[in-house]
């Protein structure tokens, strides 16, 4: 999802509650803030010798133990994203949500439904992925690359 779409998704809802859910179906615990709002920008050589450029909106999700009734609604992030205007180029950037109780990872965010009046943004696992498949010989010179056409999931 875009910065541009997870707006529109919260706008609408400003006194809804937000919800995160992990791949495995749990969900972010609801004492949950955003602490960051940041863009992320990385420049990289794949394999095969192409410099890339990937660049992305990472919310950091921090539970509190300080306050375990805290809870983070669609205005309140529809405010940090605000704040965050002026580092962020544009609402184009893809949107990733760093989160770990233990080892930090990066989800993707997608489908966002409303649920028990919540709004619910599944989140997605980053994969990584072989950016130069012809180079490295992983498909025959001129064939369809397929998934390996998505540019910057990979690195």
């Amino acid at each position: 999802m875009n910065l541009s779409t997870l707006k529109t998704n919260l706008r609408p809802h400003p006194s809804r509650e937000v919800l995160f859910v992990l791949p495995d179906g749990d969900p972010i615990p609801p004492a949950f803030h955003v602490t960051e709002a940041g863009h992320v920008a990385k420049t990289f050589v794949d394999c095969g010798g192409t410099v890339r450029r990937v660049e992305t909106c990472l919310l950091q999700a921090w539970v509190s133990e300080i306050d375990p009734d805290h809870r983070l609604t669609a205005g309140k992030l529809s405010h940090i994203l605000d704040l965050s205007a002026p580092i962020l180029p544009s609402d184009d950037l893809e949107v990733e949500v760093e989160y770990g109780p233990g080892a930090v990872a990066r989800y993707e965010v997608g489908d966002m439904a409303l649920v028990d009046q919540r709004l619910r943004f599944q989140l997605a696992p980053r994969r990584t992925d072989c950016l130069a498949r012809e180079a490295c010989g992983l498909v025959p010179a001129g064939a369809h690359r397929g998934c390996g056409d998505s540019e910057g999931k990979g690195g």
